[in-house]
């Protein structure tokens, strides 16, 4: 991280209150990028937003969408504003988006494990985590994931059931899934959490997303800044 960025974040830090400044650095201590997620033709807002809440209450900073036939649509209500805390990835261009989305999270060095309820899988207890970095794929609420990205998944993670019913609804899923791992993450001597420079970069996301005209702001620093040296 260079210093102007470093200098940019304390400058911009200086435009909250240390209350809020105190939360976004004690939050960020605790974000990874060892487990992402993955979404595939999420229709429903109220699923898509509280698979988003989870995640940002799990500590999962990225979030892969892919639409092929159905727009990821955010329910503000649900999500509660997780999603402007969270780096959402849209794979939206075309078709076959489910491809390019796996392709690029392989080429970040992450396995793609799918959940389902038809394949043998793994329960999240135990999930091999010290394999390396997964990606979780969660599917449509009617039929799951697609026969496609299913073929595309190098392991399959299920929960166990005792009823009548196949399946959970996503929402809860995800919700069961990412909770387990997390807690298994910080008993792990896994190397999970951001480095610093992500820690950083997310800093300045988050301080230009909440300070009210962030960008004049910034340009007037940047400005200043320059005109030292």
């Amino acid at each position: 991280m260079d210093q102007l960025t470093l200098d940019l974040i304390a400058h911009l830090s200086g435009c909250i209150t240390d209350k809020r400044l105190a939360l976004f650095k004690q939050v960020l201590t605790q974000r990874t990028r060892y487990i992402t997620v993955l979404l595939e033709d999420i229709y429903q807002s109220q699923n898509a937003s509280a698979v988003l809440r989870t995640c940002d209450c799990t500590g999962i900073q990225d979030v892969h969408i892919v639409e092929e036939r159905n727009e990821y649509e955010i329910n503000r209500d649900v999500a509660l504003g997780a999603d402007q805390w969270l780096s959402l990835h849209y794979y939206n261009e075309g078709e076959k988006n489910i491809i390019k989305a796996v392709e690029t999270l392989k080429n970040e060095g992450y396995r793609i494990v799918a959940t389902s309820p038809h394949k043998d899988g793994v329960s999240p207890e135990n999930f091999d985590l010290h394999k390396g970095k997964a990606a979780l794929m969660f599917g449509t609420e009617l039929n799951g994931l697609s026969h496609g990205a299913l073929e595309l998944a190098d392991e399959f993670i299920q929960i166990p059931m005792a009823g009548f019913t196949e399946s959970y609804n996503i929402s809860v899923s995800a919700a069961i899934i990412l909770y387990t791992l997390r807690k298994r993450l910080e008993t792990s001597p896994l190397q999970w959490l951001l480095g610093e420079d992500e820690q950083s970069e997310l800093m300045l996301n988050w301080l230009r997303t909440t300070i009210k005209m962030s960008d004049l702001i910034e340009n007037k620093f940047i400005q200043d800044y320059s005109s030292d040296f």
